[in-house]
């Protein structure tokens, strides 16, 4: 399994396709971010300040007051903007919408993983706790079997000293 985020994000890439990425789709997407830049609002100002300066002031007379050739462009812009502005839209939102997704799946996989890691832990504490139960157990089993060794010594020691010390004992 990989180690990385985005191979939550491979069972998405069939959608490639739906987004689109023929030069078409892609190129009128780019179109349609333009529409939405400062560069394009202060180029079409721009472009209309100089139109309608050039017909009031007489210099050209191609589109007179009520500037109709002005509206027509205008109209067709709007024609082609709407469209694609709802293209590029929609687009981003298939791709946010399987972003999403893929993301869910990584937090619930995490998620899962950290559950994992948790019972784990669980299971190895109770583990360690079972292993220092018995060695608990076999100290004192130890200490007992110690303090026995030291009481039958003492024992032995008493005897044979009480004996040493008796006529039993042949002289030499």
């Amino acid at each position: 399994m990989l180690n990385h985020h985005f191979r939550f994000h491979l069972p998405h890439m069939h959608l490639a396709p739906v987004f689109g990425n023929d030069w078409f789709a892609l190129k009128a997407e780019a179109f349609a971010r333009f529409f939405g830049t400062p560069v394009f609002l202060v180029a079409q100002t721009v472009i209309v300040a100089i139109w309608i300066g050039l017909n009031v002031a007489g210099f050209c007379t191609f589109d007179i007051y009520p500037f109709i050739l002005l509206n027509l462009a205008f109209s067709l812009q709007a024609a082609y903007a709407a469209p694609l502005i709802l293209l590029a839209q929609t687009r981003q939102a298939d791709r946010d919408k399987a972003h999403a997704e893929a993301d869910a799946q990584h937090r619930e996989a995490l998620a899962q993983a950290s559950e994992e890691r948790q019972k784990l832990a669980a299971e190895q504490t109770a583990q360690l706790v079972e292993l220092l139960g018995q060695n608990t157990r076999l100290t004192q089993v130890t200490n007992e079997l110690s303090e026995r060794i030291a009481q039958l010594t003492a024992e032995m020691h008493s005897r044979v000293v009480t004996r040493g010390s008796g006529p039993d004992i042949p002289k030499s």
